[in-house]
């Protein structure tokens, strides 16, 4: 039953983070692929400086955050 929130989780923060960050989106299945690999960078990232997120809100705003971060890397190897 995690895994099942926890993709759901990164499919939300995937889309959020694609409207967010406008200007050549990666399509449906790409924000989905972004905003999963998202939920874990913005884990790992969060856990290195420390910040600790509960409930639902909070594992949407880190995953959200890290696929942001992992989109404007993709635009930047994309250069």
């Amino acid at each position: 039953m995690n895994l099942l929130w926890f993709l759901l989780i990164g499919i939300a923060a995937g889309w959020l983070a694609g409207q967010i960050m406008k200007g050549g989106g990666f399509g449906l299945v790409g924000d989905m692929i972004v905003g999963v690999i998202g939920a874990l960078l913005g884990g790992f990232l969060f856990g290195l400086l420390g910040i600790w997120t509960t409930g639902l809100l909070g594992s949407l705003i880190m995953a959200t955050i890290g696929a942001i971060v992992l989109i404007v890397l993709l635009r930047y190897i994309r250069r």
